[in-house]
């Protein structure tokens, strides 16, 4: 299979440190584990095990209910989500590509998730604009890295209070701090938005925000009042 991230193979961290994190820290076990291997047999892009290992101890401390994914692909994260949260809680998940869409199907059924796991297709910014303010404890944001920066408005709007966002692969490889003359054109607006977006996050006086050094970088933000992310929106650009 073709390489399909170039930023898989660039650590933000030691590459001994991070092989030491995916293969010395508890491993899963059953069908989750099986399809954990065939993605990265596979080069296909899933959370790490550094995440995974993180998710498994981090969700159980906040006991979210109602969980909100933005990025399905095929289904691997949505599925650990479901596994750890439990039959009361309840994952959605949202994804546009349809041969994703098919995997994730299938690795639903297989992974006996379908009544806990809802697949919403399309468009993110179509499916977000419809779901109901305040309805989510805990959002994963793993899509297109130059859309966090138009998503954030509604991914905020729907969490409630003291719910927590996780924004997946935030540091690019370390390469968010290159100059952007530096920048490859084909990265210049992934960069430009991934760094436009820590800009306003990272010092936010409404939010507490940290970013961990795990994986490509995982930003979580904590809802601590109700805020205005309206100039966010791509329609309220000048």
């Amino acid at each position: 299979m073709r390489k399909l991230n170039e930023m898989m193979d660039r650590p933000v961290i030691h590459d001994r440190v991070r092989d030491y994190l995916r293969s010395n820290q508890k491993q899963l076990t059953g069908k989750l584990k099986e399809l954990e291997k065939w993605a990265n047999d596979n080069r296909v892009p899933v959370i790490p095990h550094e995440t995974v290992v993180f998710f498994n101890w981090f969700l159980p401390i906040l006991q979210p209910k109602h969980v909100l994914e933005v990025g399905t692909a095929i289904g691997f994260s949505a599925a650990l989500i479901s596994e750890i949260i439990g039959p009361d809680g309840h994952v959605s998940t949202i994804e546009r590509n349809p041969d994703m869409i098919k995997k994730a199907k299938a690795n639903f059924k297989s992974l006996e998730l379908e009544d806990r796991v809802t697949l919403m297709e399309g468009q993110a910014h179509e499916w977000l604009e419809k779901i109901e303010s305040a309805s989510m404890d805990f959002i994963f944001m793993d899509s297109a890295k130059a859309k966090y920066y138009d998503f954030f408005p509604d991914c905020y709007r729907i969490l409630k209070k003291g719910g927590v966002i996780a924004v997946d692969d935030v540091l690019q490889g370390g390469t968010i701090l290159d100059d952007e003359e530096d920048v490859p054109k084909r990265r210049k607006k992934i960069h430009n938005k991934l760094n436009a977006f820590l800009d306003v996050i990272l010092d936010h006086p409404d939010v507490d925000a940290t970013i961990l050094p795990i994986g490509d970088g995982l930003l979580l933000v904590t809802k601590k009042e109700y805020a205005d992310f309206e100039f966010m929106r791509p329609e309220k650009k000048v």
